[in-house]
């Protein structure tokens, strides 16, 4: 891909994801910049009234391919190194896009929290991008970074002041402003109704759905409220812990299980202490936004003003045999659009500036960039990893 025209195209840059990272690319690194861009989409009229809408200057070319025409799609692959696609469900829509960048040895990143979708893409195609050079990296938005990475980093820390990496580490949502974005309650939606078949369904209850081949222990199942001795509060389950955890289940896999054949990792949200943690703990199991029609449709989402005010603050607690080891990591934007753009870009940038080394497969975002990650998201993309 040496010979590219573009470091990075943003499939679906007429989408309300994907004209956040198309923005974020403008404002954090213009037209003309250390990052060569393109917006690509189904319709060339509508690309061209985002890019003039968002004043993104005209010199940001425009790429037209539908997600079902492959040969529209290939050509578009072979001329950037990247592409990241915020069009989903992946399962409905991503087929033909990641199928031919692992063919052509095209860098692909996505926003996907689609467990059984990305397991029968590692089953069909891991062999294809090694073998032509492509690095897929699956759920690089909230859903898995802030996860993956932290436990990474927390494990490193583990190591470095023990010798050994933490065998239990829990990571509780401290403080969460902003909601999940419609894309992601659409490939909940289809995620659900694939369940009906047992195969898919066997893939949604193996907690190392994404290690095949990986054998570890049991791990914690997260479905009812408790008071979590460890911190003292009550906890309630995290609606996307059934991706970030089988994504650190990948990484551990892929990195030669530095975290340990015995490691267990779950996330929940903390609620507080006493009476009222409960109650708060017990009333948020019992809704089911994600099936709910009343939140954002794809294509839908917050204001700018609610997306700017959002936030988010993960505590990760690795037990050792000394005192535990506390990594907090937040984020200055919404999680489900404002960060996850953001983040997004970012991990594009860093594969194909930072992480040329990393050869072709199918990855996590920490397995494939680490710290290298890690300092991208802290320099440029409101992120902070600090231990407490």
């Amino acid at each position: 891909m040496s010979q590219a025209d573009f470091d990075i195209i943003v499939y679906g840059a007429t989408g309300f994801t994907g004209r956040l990272v198309a923005e974020y690319l403008n404002d954090r690194y213009g037209a003309d910049g250390e990052v060569t861009w393109a917006m690509a989409g189904r319709s060339a009229d509508k690309l061209a009234a985002v890019r003039a809408e968002m004043g993104i200057p005209e010199s940001v070319e425009l790429v037209v391919a539908d997600s079902n025409d492959a040969e529209a799609v290939t050509a578009m692959a072979n001329r950037t190194k990247a592409i990241v696609t915020t069009v989903g469900p992946y399962q409905l829509y991503g087929n033909t896009l990641v199928e031919v960048c692992a063919k052509t040895g095209t860098d692909y990143l996505d926003l996907c929290g689609e467990p059984a979708w990305m397991r029968l893409k590692i089953d069909a195609l891991e062999p294809t991008a090694k073998q032509s050079g492509a690095r897929i990296v699956f759920s690089s938005g909230f859903d898995s970074i802030p996860s993956d990475c932290g436990v990474w980093l927390a494990q490193q820390r583990c190591i470095e002041e023990t010798g050994k990496p933490s065998a239990r580490i829990r990571a509780r949502v401290r403080k969460m402003q902003g909601t999940f974005s419609g894309g992601t309650a659409a490939s909940f939606k289809a995620t659900m109704a694939s369940a009906r078949d047992p195969e898919i369904l066997a893939i949604l209850r193996d907690p190392y759905s994404l290690a095949p081949g990986f054998e570890g222990v049991e791990q914690p199942h997260g479905t009812k409220p408790y008071l979590d001795e460890a911190i003292g509060m009550w906890v309630t389950p995290f609606i996307m812990a059934t991706i970030n955890t089988r994504n650190v289940h990948r990484t551990n896999m892929l990195l030669g299980a530095p975290y340990g054949n015995d490691f267990v990792y779950d996330e929940m949200v903390v609620t507080g202490p006493g009476e009222k943690g409960e109650q708060i703990a017990k009333a948020l199991a019992d809704r089911d936004d994600m099936a709910s029609d009343d939140g954002p449709k794809p294509g839908e989402g917050p204001s700018k003003e609610e997306r700017d005010a959002g936030h988010y603050d993960i505590l990760f607690l690795a037990e050792t045999d000394a005192a535990p080891i506390k990594l907090g990591v937040t984020g200055d934007r919404d999680p489900g659009y404002g960060s996850t753009s953001k983040m997004l870009a970012e991990a594009a940038i860093c594969l194909v500036q930072d992480k040329s080394d990393t050869p072709g497969g199918i990855w996590t975002p920490a397995a494939a960039m680490g710290q290298a990650l890690i300092d991208r998201l802290t320099a440029n993309a409101g992120l902070t990893f600090e231990f407490e």
